[in-house]
């Protein structure tokens, strides 16, 4: 049962909003989380955990194909989406259990409701001007963000946003995914390889564009072995939705699927939110402004995660979460280093990445120096059955200064965190290339990647 204050009140439950609660009830604050629809938020019950359940699917299948290979005899495996789908269900039932459960254990009461902040910095619970006001010491705004639609299309029907699509009761004969960033490539290699005929749109150059070039090349050569037709620098338009597919126009051609994803980005969830009202200062781009410690123009008030700059992606969100809730409770903090979050791609093959790449580094002044290892030249990726993958380092000369790092490949987005690390603790390339690695590892890729960064390449 809702109390009629708090000292920290959150709207929203996501990895965000969860683990502020937690955080806050950790340092003895008396806190709640107001969640409009399910434990977990967008992120476990709709986005994140559904997509890596399908995509552990979708690996597992790839590497019963591939058995021949290893010498076992296996027959053409089938796919049963149906049970695919509850697997999906169980797989985030457990988590957001888990979730409600660490809420519980933490003492931290959920109530179900819509949340919105008011002008003396308290939570209001259901509508905007009529619902039940609570009063709070701090508020953390950690709602997360909702799907956009492109120019001229609109969700429903057969046009469906990345939600649905992991969502979806039957296997796809065809789909037409747009925009081939993270969420829109996770998208189309799931379903390839699952056995949909899969179109990926790019209205830029080229997939994953906001990865280091070389990157994306060799992941979009990865798509195309899936099956994936790639069209890259083409704008998809003059969407037409049926009861059994979509229409549009491609570079002038037309073309058709059962099923149009729209992956191009999303913007942040601040309908209903009272911001305007509160006095809550929103930036340009409609990101809720706030300072290093997530404090925003209304005192006591916080927004953490999608709401707010930087890469959205679930473990931002986290250590914002976490920054903001030991700002409130007086205790010293440090802004995050956005350019130093992981990014992590879960298609295949694998992409993760950190810092700057190197034309960002050469456009920043920087003396660069590149070190490069295919998987190929370390043991474990011919073991393993992956010689394709690389890892590229970004360095500065002048200081040994570790600028970015750049993976794409199996468990790359395991890989990338050793080189995360390293950056944290104010390590530098040579560091990395003197660290003794495990043989045969793929993590020896990184060790020689940062070697030949250094000079002295081994094995290359």
């Amino acid at each position: 049962m809702a109390e009629s204050s708090y000292d920290c009140i959150v709207i929203g439950s996501g990895p965000g909003g969860y683990v502020a609660a937690i955080r806050a009830a950790q340092l003895g604050m008396r806190t709640a989380v107001v969640e409009s629809d399910l434990v977990g938020g967008r992120c476990l019950n709709y986005a994140c955990i559904p997509a890596k359940a399908v995509l552990r699917v979708a690996d597992v299948l790839g590497e019963i194909r591939e058995a021949q290979a290893y010498g076992i005899s296996v027959g053409e495996p089938t796919v049963d989406f149906a049970a695919v789908g509850e697997r999906r269900k169980r797989v985030v039932k457990t988590l957001t259990g888990g979730v409600a459960g660490l809420l519980k254990k933490n003492g931290v009461d959920v109530i179900e409701g819509h949340g919105s902040v008011t002008d003396d910095a308290n939570v209001r619970v259901g509508g905007n001007f009529d619902g039940s006001e609570i009063e709070a010491t701090f508020v953390i705004l950690a709602t997360g963000s909702q799907k956009k639609a492109l120019p001229g299309a609109q969700f429903g029907g057969r046009v469906i946003g990345t939600e649905e699509a992991w969502a979806l009761e039957e296997l796809p004969q065809t789909l037409a995914v747009v925009g081939a960033g993270a969420s829109g490539t996770e998208i189309a290699s799931a379903y390839a390889r699952l056995g949909s005929d899969v179109t990926l749109y790019e209205a830029l150059e080229r997939v994953l564009p906001i990865e280091d070039p070389e990157i994306s090349k060799i992941a979009e050569r990865g798509f195309k072995r899936q099956g994936i037709a790639v069209r890259s620098g083409v704008l998809v338009e003059d969407v037409q939705t049926s009861a059994d597919g979509i229409t549009c126009s491609v570079a002038g051609e037309p073309q058709s699927a059962e099923w149009l994803v729209i992956a191009t980005g999303r913007a942040p969830d601040v309908e209903g939110l009272g911001l305007e009202e509160a006095g809550v200062t929103l930036a340009s781009d409609g990101l809720v402004a706030v300072d290093g410690a997530m404090r925003t123009s209304l005192a006591g008030v916080y927004a953490i995660g999608d709401l707010v700059a930087g890469p959205a992606l679930a473990h931002k969100a986290s250590d914002e979460g976490v920054i903001a809730v030991e700002d409130a409770a007086g205790l010293e903090t440090r802004p995050l280093e956005h350019v130093d979050i992981p990014r992590a791609t879960f298609c295949l093959p694998n992409v993760a990445s950190f810092g700057l790449t190197e034309q960002q580094a050469r456009d920043a002044g920087h003396d660069v120096v590149v070190g490069r290892l295919g998987f190929g030249a370390v043991g474990a990726g011919t073991v393993y059955g992956d010689r394709a993958g690389l890892v590229k380092i970004v360095g500065d000369r002048t200081y040994g200064e570790l600028l970015g790092g750049h993976i794409v490949g199996t468990k790359a987005t395991e890989l990338i965190q050793e080189l995360v690390n390293v950056r944290a603790l104010e390590g530098g390339y040579p560091e990395v290339a003197r660290m003794v690695h495990g043989h045969p590892t793929l993590s020896e890729a990184v060790m020689e990647a940062a070697r030949d960064a250094d000079g002295w390449l081994i094995h290359g």
